[in-house]
């Protein structure tokens, strides 16, 4: 694929990023690279100049974007990590070219594609794939790693130790087997969080409209009904949908109030799902039967990270963090990848395109 070019926004970090370039140049593309969130720039550059090119730009400033893929060479492919926000007006930018230098292909290295905007991409031709699965356990890991932190207390113990104070809980903490996990949404994330929480002896219940299906493949998840049940009967709730039209909002002020009292909520779905402002007045309500919550995605992230939750003390927030070990990162990077490179071959057999 002599002179098909591809531009990556954020490669994959450290080490990981010597591997995902190899595995791009492998399959004959031509790379050029954003530096601005390189680690080390200057060694990279040292390193990869007589093979790859480089920009630095501000990948989440769209006028930044929309400029360099018009006074660029042309760019076949753009590759991101972050779901870093492409939307109407950079795709129009990036397909006006002439037709041999056109937008053809973005790749997310990570599960979703909320970032782009599909139906201007169905509009201009462009292919929209992404690597479902690829982080599946690690965010599996750090949804259990949110509902031990906060079951067992472990920000507050922590916080007054640092202080020099011996205090222990005033209860005692319910075990993982005597609590009620209800996962809404079982996707491959769902799935792999309900057979380590079932594993661990929690009870595991689900709700999705695919759970009869799920069930069949999962018997350590109980189905539910509706949405309002598994509410009402979890003690942990824990958010793994996409993020559509249908999902935004979908966790709001009367689906906080009708869950048990003393319950808890993670969310390592998507910002947008939960509706943020009901969440902190929540979790700012003593009477109110949500006694805690964390929180890995928001609304607003990155430069323009904002949310009502800060410094509330029931609430653990983390940084978009949940999927970034080291094993599902390379995955994620290198099946993109090899997904940007198949499509762009005209082999779109088995790998996954999103649509509007």
């Amino acid at each position: 694929m002599t002179g098909v070019r591809t531009l990556l926004l954020d490669a994959a970090p450290g080490a990981l990023l010597g591997r995902e370039l190899e595995r791009l140049l492998g399959h004959g593309l031509a790379v050029t690279l954003n530096l601005r969130r390189v680690a080390d720039p200057a060694a990279v550059r040292a390193a990869w100049a007589d093979r790859i090119d480089f920009v630095d730009i501000d990948l989440f400033d769209e006028a930044a974007l929309i400029a360099e893929v018009r006074r660029g060479p042309g760019y076949h492919a753009v590759k991101s990590r972050a779901g870093v926000p492409l939307r109407a007006g950079f795709l129009a930018a990036a397909a006006d070219r002439a037709p041999a230098d056109r937008l053809r292909v973005i790749g997310r290295a990570g599960a979703g594609t909320d970032h782009v905007d599909l139906a201007a991409a169905a509009r201009h031709g462009v292919a929209v794939t992404h690597t479902p699965g690829s982080n599946a356990d690690a965010v599996a890991e750090f949804a259990l790693a949110q509902l031990l932190a906060l079951t067992r207390h472990l920000p507050d113990l922590d916080r007054a130790a640092h202080q020099g104070r011996w205090a222990g809980p005033t209860t005692p903490a319910r075990g993982l087997s005597e609590l009620t996990l209800g996962i809404l949404g079982l996707g491959r994330i769902g799935l792999a969080l309900a057979e380590r929480a079932g594993a661990l002896g929690m009870d595991v219940q689900g709700f999705s409209r695919r759970a009869g299906a799920v069930a069949a493949r999962q018997p350590a998840i109980r189905p539910v009904a509706s949405l309002g049940e598994l509410l009402s009967t979890s003690d942990v709730l824990s958010v793994h949908l996409p993020l559509t039209p249908e999902t935004r909002g979908i966790i709001g002020r009367p689906e906080l109030a009708a869950l048990r009292p003393g319950a808890v909520l993670l969310n390592t779905a998507r910002g947008g799902i939960v509706d943020e402002q009901a969440l902190a007045d929540a979790l700012r309500d003593p009477g109110h039967p949500l006694a805690a919550a964390a929180v890995d995605t928001f609304a607003h992230e990155h430069a323009a990270f904002a949310s009502p939750l800060f410094g509330l003390p029931n609430a653990l927030l983390t940084p978009h963090v949940a999927g970034m070990t080291r094993s599902a990162m390379a995955e994620a990077a290198l099946r993109c990848a090899d997904h940007i490179a198949a499509l762009l071959a005209g082999r779109p057999d088995g790998i996954p395109v999103a649509t509007p």
